[in-house]
């Protein structure tokens, strides 16, 4: 756990400050292992990170962010290779690492399905291989395309590569369905890693820092000869989209996978309830150092497939599976200096820079401070050693200072109360854990980090503009808003005569920027860099309002605090006050709306794909009311989401449906005044039919 200040003792507005914190450090973390397969911290420490996130949000419900890595899976797809889009979602697991936490695992998910507490759970344990997830998608029984798992929606296109692997079948023995797509986890036995690196090390080429990233290097070559030559393994664990059902039970299904030609993990077992998973995760901890293959902790799966239809997803993870990892793992280092980063938001965030360690496999050289509480908690200061945790085996945290082996002389670290950048003032609010820069938009560093937001892969996702481009070009006065990028190629001349590019790279850069003239509403609004905004609650806006006038001239009326705008946008499920108040902070700031219209005039912003049809609740706005007996009004929410209606809590001329379940109160009321349809939860059940 880390050693940060108990969330028990966090106000409100620490724990909102900390939630910030949080989301952009795992976002960068993420973004580290899963596009360049080079993660900078453990993985003991990234699920401390994510744990801590989670604490605060669970204490904190209605602070959860839209970009909260709760609700957020890996990285958008890396450059290199074409995108392909996942026909179901690809998504992560929520972690566990403790038998306390499974047993409240196991709660929620009986709470959500309305079963009692002594309600058994079967499941199947399966060891959680630490490689690179796949999804391989079969049509007739014949392989047709593979994908990394990219952000959980969109992976890169590696197929060519994927066909060199003798563990990839071309085609599937024996009846399938006309469609599956099967996933899988590509990894590098132990023995085969060491035997690699010895002949890069021989052959004078990079040498790989573990198992995991020398899979994912092997399997994101351009060259699919090279993939051919490595010594890849894949195990097959789960099933995305499909033409027909396979299975009743994962466990079956997983049958169903040897029967096609799969390898599954031999150690995958069926088991009975909590005493068993407990027992199995005891035993292959004990296992783990004599596998062939590193394993991080052990999955957990509800065996039975429509319990798991029926609990869905939420977020970024199902809830019908958890990962319980392994306990952390330790080393020490050298503290060589901390440096202080400015974020978009201007977050001062202590970096201590370390002595290159290798911890649990992973070669760490920075870890986060997190902040000046933290530093001062710790005492940490500049040439310290001190002690390093992987918690689950991806993000370095510092634990503790080794007192005994500091040198004399050293200084407590003065955190500064000045911006290192632009000099500004900066300030610490009451209450709050974060200190700020107070320059602004006149501030290079803010500036550069949201231009560096705005062309980012889940944003506009510029080729060529990388932040090292961005920083020189804002620097050269090339670029000082959004907008002066799509002015760039008129300097195509100018960018061809600076040191390091020439005519092809500034002519590729132009059609880069060109290609990137039609977006998606979605991807806009995630661009724009509104704090709390991420990209699940940008999809949420983007789906909810259609097209860009409309979510414009809503988010305008918004601004009034009491209209029926701005009551209609906090109550969206998945908003919230928190959310909206941001929302209308950014559209009420002049500057703001003379950036977005200045884009608005140089783009072709795409309207949001209308809601699937073939069902009388695509595109509905939903609200339900009372108590329902059939379900949980969680599941309820989580199936009418999922049939593409718009699920609002409260009822507005804007609704299209109420769904009354025992002792419906004034929502019932303010319905039947609005002239609203309202249906039975008998009615609902029908429509919500699978």
């Amino acid at each position: 756990m880390s050693a940060e200040r108990d969330v028990a003792a966090l106000s409100a507005a620490e724990a909102e400050a900390e939630l910030a914190r949080l989301a952009a450090e795992i976002a960068a973390h993420d973004r580290a292992y899963y596009e360049q397969d080079a993660p900078v911290v453990s993985d003991a420490d990234y699920d401390a990170l994510r744990r801590r996130n989670a604490a605060i949000e669970a204490r904190f419900p209605d602070l959860v962010r839209p970009d909260s890595p709760s609700r957020r899976v890996g990285a958008p797809a890396a450059g290199g290779f074409a995108k392909r889009r996942h026909l179901a979602p690809m998504l992560s697991l929520d972690n566990v690492f403790e038998p306390a936490e499974f047993t409240k695992f196991c709660s929620s998910v009986r709470r959500f399905l309305g079963l009692g507490e002594a309600a058994p759970l079967a499941f199947v344990g399966e060891p959680k291989i630490d490689g690179l997830s796949i999804s391989l998608t079969y049509e007739h029984g014949r392989l047709v395309a593979g994908a990394t798992r990219g952000d959980g929606l969109e992976g890169e296109d590696v197929t060519a590569n994927l066909r060199t692997l003798a563990a990839v079948p071309q085609r599937l023995h024996g009846d399938a369905p006309a469609l599956i797509e099967i996933r899988g986890e590509v990894f590098m036995a132990k023995a085969d890693f060491l035997a690699l690196n010895a002949a890069q090390a021989a052959a004078g080429e990079k040498i790989f820092a573990n198992p995991r990233n020398a899979a994912a290097g092997s399997l994101r070559q351009l060259d699919p000869a090279v993939t051919a030559a490595r010594p890849l393994s894949l195990f097959a664990y789960a099933m995305g989209e499909t033409s027909a059902a396979v299975a009743a039970t994962h466990g079956a299904f997983l049958d169903r996978l040897r029967g096609w030609g799969f390898a599954v993990n031999p150690l995958s077992r069926p088991l009975a309830g909590e005493a068993e998973a407990v027992a199995f995760q005891q035993e292959m901890a004990g296992r783990r150092a004599g596998l062939a293959y590193d394993i991080d902790g052990v999955v957990y799966k509800i065996d039975d497939l429509a319990l798991q239809r029926r609990l869905g997803f939420a977020g970024r993870a199902p809830r019908w599976a958890t990962a319980w990892k392994f306990p952390a793992e330790q080393a020490e280092s050298v503290i060589e200096a901390i440096r202080i980063q400015v974020g978009r938001t201007g977050a001062l965030t202590p970096v201590a820079i370390l002595a290159p360690v290798n911890v649990g496999g992973v070669l760490v050289r920075h870890a986060t401070l997190h902040n000046e509480d933290e530093i001062a908690r710790k005492d940490v200061r500049i040439g310290d050693t001190v002690v390093l945790q992987r918690a689950g085996d991806v993000i370095p945290q510092i634990v503790a200072v080794v007192a005994d082996k500091r040198p004399a002389g050293t200084a407590a670290f003065a955190f500064p109360d000045h911006c290192p950048v632009c000099g500004s003032l900066a300030l610490r609010p009451p209450g709050e854990v974060v200190r700020r820069c107070t320059g602004g938009l006149t501030c290079p560093a803010q500036a550069v980090e949201r231009l560096i937001h705005f062309v980012s892969r889940a944003a506009f996702d510029i080729e060529g503009l990388g932040e090292k481009t961005i920083a020189e070009f804002h620097a050269d006065g090339l670029i000082r808003g959004p907008a002066d990028i799509f002015r760039l190629p008129a300097h195509e001349a100018a960018i061809a005569a600076r040191e390091g590019w020439g005519e092809v790279s500034a002519r590729n850069l132009s059609q880069a920027i060109a290609a990137r003239r039609r977006i998606p509403l979605a991807r806009l609004i995630y661009a724009l860099g509104i704090r709390r905004v991420g990209e699940a609650t940008a999809r949420l806006l983007a789906r909810h309002y259609g097209s860009f006038p409309a979510w414009r001239a809503a988010m305008l009326e918004a601004r009034v605090i009491g209209s029926e705008a701005r009551e209609a946008l906090g109550s969206i499920s998945g908003i919230g006050p928190a959310i909206a108040e941001e929302l209308a902070e950014f559209f009420a700031e002049p500057r703001n709306l003379a950036t977005l219209d200045e884009l608005a005039g140089l783009l072709e912003i795409e309207d949001a794909p209308p809601a699937a049809a073939g069902n009388a609740l695509a595109g509905q706005t939903v609200v339900f009311t009372g108590q329902l007996r059939a379900m949980t009004r969680q599941e309820a929410k989580a199936r009418a989401e999922a049939l593409g209606a718009k699920v609002t809590d409260s009822v507005s001329r804007k609704t299209d449906l109420v769904v009354l379940g025992e002792d419906a109160g004034s929502k019932a009321r303010r319905a039947a005044e609005l002239g609203v349809r309202t249906i039975s939860e008998a009615e609902w059940q029908a429509l919500a039919e699978p």
